[in-house]
């Protein structure tokens, strides 16, 4: 696949508006980030150059905080395979493998092992040796399936993962099967929340995302539920709880690795 790499300086003042910045970009299409050198298949560049130079520009120009300061065509290789050799296989607790195919989440990233850490020490499935029957986990934002594939392990009656990547999708599933668990994983266009159908939900993305589903995470839940947020930074976490607690949710306990966050909030009864 051919790709162009867009050379951007960027000099945001809070960490969090660089993670903003980052985001709309992926939306838009890139698919890799390296400093300042955001990575995009050509065809989407040739697509969409018109947008994200409008949305460098008008967005960001008054401040500087984001200057596109040049556009390249990278030479044609095999961009996946070399990437995977400097990712190999991940090994985890619990006998766990998963092996990141160009998707978030090998389980080393501070939030998404802190979200390892608490599935394995403050889950309803350990710490209650006979837990609801069935019990139902959403791993929203799957990746690489880590979090879903733990889920399972510890006893969870079904797991459904759910990612708007296609490549996680396949990623997810193709963990699933290395480590020989049955989990659900589902493209997030097909995948549909349905009332009270999760005792835990598990969602390690964008603190803007999170937001946004935050409706949707509190009607899914069964009453006593749990909810599980991480993939943002401590300052974002006083939005989140006001959201959570205007659904339902009130919080259990905050967690922090490197000025990453984990909340665990609970539905109530």
């Amino acid at each position: 696949m051919r790709y162009h790499v867009l050379h951007i300086k960027t000099a945001f003042p809070e960490e969090w508006r660089k993670a903003v910045f980052d985001q709309i970009l992926c939306n838009i299409g890139v698919d890799t980030i390296d400093g300042d050198d955001y990575y995009l298949p050509s065809e989407i560049w040739e697509q969409k150059e018109k947008l994200i130079r409008a949305t460098i520009g008008v967005e960001y120009a008054m401040d500087q905080s984001a200057q596109l300061l040049s556009v390249e065509a990278c030479p044609d290789e095999n961009w996946n395979a070399a990437w995977e050799a400097d990712h190999p296989e991940q090994q985890l607790p619990l006998g766990i493998r998963i092996v990141p195919h160009c998707a978030f989440g090998a389980g080393h990233h501070e939030t998404t092992s802190m979200m390892i850490d608490a599935l394995i020490n403050l889950s309803p499935l350990t710490s209650n040796p006979l837990p609801p029957t069935p019990y139902t986990v959403l791993d929203h934002g799957t990746g690489t399936g880590v979090l879903a594939i733990f889920a399972k392990r510890l006893g969870a009656t079904r797991v459904v993962a759910a990612d708007i990547d296609e490549k996680s999708v396949i990623n997810a599933r193709e963990n699933a099967a290395l480590n020989g668990e049955d989990v659900e994983v589902q493209h997030a266009s097909s995948f549909i929340f349905h009332l009270s159908s999760f005792h835990l939900i598990l969602a390690n993305i964008h603190r803007n995302i999170l937001l946004h589903y935050m409706p949707d995470y509190a009607a899914s839940l069964v009453d006593g539920g749990q909810l599980w947020l991480s993939g943002f930074y401590t300052a974002d976490a006083p939005a989140l709880i006001t959201a959570a607690e205007a659904h339902g949710l009130h919080l259990l306990d905050t967690r922090s690795t490197n000025d990453w966050c984990l909340l665990r909030l609970q539905k109530s009864s």
